[in-house]
């Protein structure tokens, strides 16, 4: 067995394994807007599959890479280049919870964002953020993006030294507006890091 990942482009097949690793990166979120969405009887994580599956729209598989470990999913990065002009227009009719985070985007125009970055549990603590990160800045030098951005909750403290050890640095913030059953509360914090030739770590 060999602990060292590969990566790969994302296809149709790794869409439920992407629908629980965004799941997790959001902290229990997405499931509740999927509920929501697929209505009493029907699962959430099947709503997010088909979103997984999609051919557009951020979270979608042609955004995604695939970290494996012995062929196994160990852990994914969904990100693109945000718009430069980004427009705002109609954000106040989107729901609460994702207008602070358009708002932040709207911040780092032309940037290569980092929108998801997961690792399933038992994979944490084997470099694995670090490793998706240099893939993040590997994807931003290929679009001639200026830098990398990336959105993180200010109480999910571990992720926030993970991208300050990788070189970003606070640009802006906002208020979360999260679903009331969570536990978590606090702002949405914006970080950037300029894009690099060389790996972050």
């Amino acid at each position: 067995m060999t602990t060292t990942p590969t990566f790969r482009p994302a296809t149709l097949a790794d869409a439920a394994a992407l629908a629980v690793l965004v799941d997790i990166a959001g902290e229990g979120a997405p499931n509740r807007l999927w509920l929501d969405i697929a209505g009493p009887g029907h699962s959430a994580l099947e709503v997010g599959r088909e979103r997984a599956r999609r051919e557009e729209g951020g979270f979608s598989y042609r955004h995604t890479t695939i970290a494996e470990i012995d062929d196994e999913i160990v852990a994914c990065l969904i990100g693109y280049r945000l718009d430069d002009p980004y427009d705002l227009s109609g954000v106040d009719e989107l729901p609460a919870m994702f207008q602070p985070l358009l708002r932040l985007e709207a911040q780092a125009p032309g940037t290569w964002y980092v929108h998801v970055l997961a690792t399933f549990t038992e994979h944490h603590r084997q470099g694995l953020g670090m490793k998706l990160l240099d893939v993040a800045n590997e994807r931003a030098r290929e679009t001639d993006a200026p830098a990398a951005s990336i959105i993180v909750g200010s109480w999910n403290e571990g992720a926030g030294r993970l991208y300050r050890r990788a070189g970003y640095e606070q640009i802006a913030s906002e208020r979360a507006v999260l679903p009331p059953d969570l536990p978590q509360s606090g702002d949405w914090i914006l970080m950037t890091r300029p894009v690099t030739t060389g790996a972050l770590s």
